[in-house]
């Protein structure tokens, strides 16, 4: 399902949202320059379960450079279609939860969510070939804003394009059924993936995908539950 726009406007400019799809533009750009030199730039930036749960190649990392790839990991992406959607995604459910949460709290939920979903990935693929596979890309941190928007605004409408009608009709769906039906995906792939990542199965993150989501989406109650109680009191 591709995802065209929401029903909810936002209030103001979406500054932090616009400013991520910069910053992973830009360093994308790099990424192309790099050429065959981005495999030696990857062991350094991305996600590499084995760094983690392996202390014979944990040795070769200090503890800043294992914290940093969790930050830096998820503004690599590899390759245009990879960044532009993930940079999609970003612009349709971001605006709305910048404007919900303010600037400061959805740049940390943003980056919250990325390494949350990194843990998950890490420890989903702790073993086997997988572990050995560098993971990158925003999509963790992305689906932690789909989470908090799944929280917030459930009844919102989505205009949608659903394969193979990529030219029309347009379906408007509520968010809790776009957002649901999207994170089952990810959640029974991820199952499926498990009994194959002895294999070096690294096609799609899903468990990175599952953890950002959730951690999103339940960060996001207490917010929530004060805007009922708010509610109520009027």
């Amino acid at each position: 399902m591709l995802p065209l726009r929401d029903n909810i406007p936002s209030s103001r400019f979406p500054a932090v949202t616009l400013g991520i799809i910069v910053v992973n533009s830009l360093i994308f750009l790099q990424e192309l320059k790099l050429g065959n030199h981005i495999q030696s730039m990857l062991l350094d930036y991305a996600i590499i379960p084995a760094r983690y749960t392996q202390p014979d190649v944990a040795q070769y990392y200090t503890p800043a450079q294992q914290i940093f790839s969790f930050f830096s990991s998820m503004f690599l992406h590899g390759g245009w279609l990879h960044l532009l959607g993930n940079m999609w995604i970003l612009w349709i459910f971001g605006d709305n939860v910048e404007d919900r949460l303010g600037r400061a709290r959805y740049l940390a939920l943003y980056l919250a969510s990325g390494v949350a979903a990194a843990l998950l990935h890490i420890y989903t693929n702790a073993v086997g070939d997988a572990a050995l596979v560098p993971t990158i890309g925003a999509s963790g941190a992305i689906a932690g804003v789909m989470g908090a928007y799944f929280r917030f605004y459930p009844f919102a409408r989505v205009e949608t394009l659903i394969p193979p009608f990529l030219f029309g009709p347009i379906f408007s769906l509520p968010a809790i059924l776009f957002l649901g039906w999207w994170f089952l995906l990810q959640f029974f792939n991820g199952a499926l993936s498990l009994g194959v990542r002895q294999h070096g199965y690294n096609g799609v993150a899903w468990w990175a995908h599952v953890g950002g989501f959730l951690f999103g989406f339940l960060i996001c109650l207490p917010a929530r539950r004060r805007d009922l109680a708010q509610a109520r009191e009027y």
